[in-house]
């Protein structure tokens, strides 16, 4: 029995974590058709849910060691084509309150692109990639879904504050940034490592 393939096939099986993510992705596009259409409380029970997925298929993963290559992957593209897309929509729909500025949503974009540039190149570079989210990734990640959680509150309740809600834009922008620094350090020391490795 060949063990490497199986190893390789292994990290490409679906779990049932993976079912989850894959939910937050079918999720995302009904989300947003809803946001377009005014319908709020759907909406905001919708990305609930989404979001209520990303935290049972993290547990299920770790509970059951079922963590593998593709389903690290496809919890990453979840994360950010949910986030993205609720940005993106909040950014160019007509609101009766807040709206997110268009250039968060670029910065946001921006930072996603650096980030696959970089791994693409890093896998091209070493040969070899690791799908490992910081505490610091996480912790953007978490006050991102907070961020748009609370943009439904104030639809609900009919509430404007301006000053929270800059503060909260600012600090969701300071979190992206910085996870963006630290990926592309750990970027760099990883490049650094397997080369050293290879000399």
């Amino acid at each position: 029995m060949d063990t490497s393939s199986s190893s390789i096939q292994n990290q490409w099986r679906i779990t049932v974590p993976t079912l989850f993510t894959l939910a937050r992705i079918f999720l995302t596009p009904i989300i947003v058709y809803s946001m377009v259409q005014q319908y709020w409380q759907q909406a905001f029970y919708l990305f609930l849910i989404a979001a209520i997925s990303d935290v049972i298929d993290g547990a299920l993963a770790r509970h059951f060691n079922a963590k593998t290559f593709l389903g690290g992957c496809l919890d990453a593209l979840a994360d950010k084509f949910l986030l993205l897309s609720c940005f993106g929509t909040l950014a160019f729909i007509q609101t009766p309150h807040f709206i997110v500025p268009r250039w968060f949503v670029i910065i946001a974009l921006l930072k996603e692109c650096i980030l696959i540039i970089g791994s693409y190149t890093i896998f091209k570079t070493t040969g070899s990639i690791e799908i490992q989210p910081t505490f610091l990734g996480k912790a953007t990640t978490f006050f991102q879904i907070c961020f748009i959680i609370w943009f439904f509150f104030c639809y609900f309740f009919h509430w404007f504050p301006i000053k929270t809600y800059g503060l909260v834009l600012g600090l969701v922008l300071l979190l992206l940034v910085a996870s963006l620094v630290q990926y592309m350090y750990i970027g760099f020391c990883f490049i650094k490592k397997k080369g050293t490795a290879y000399e």
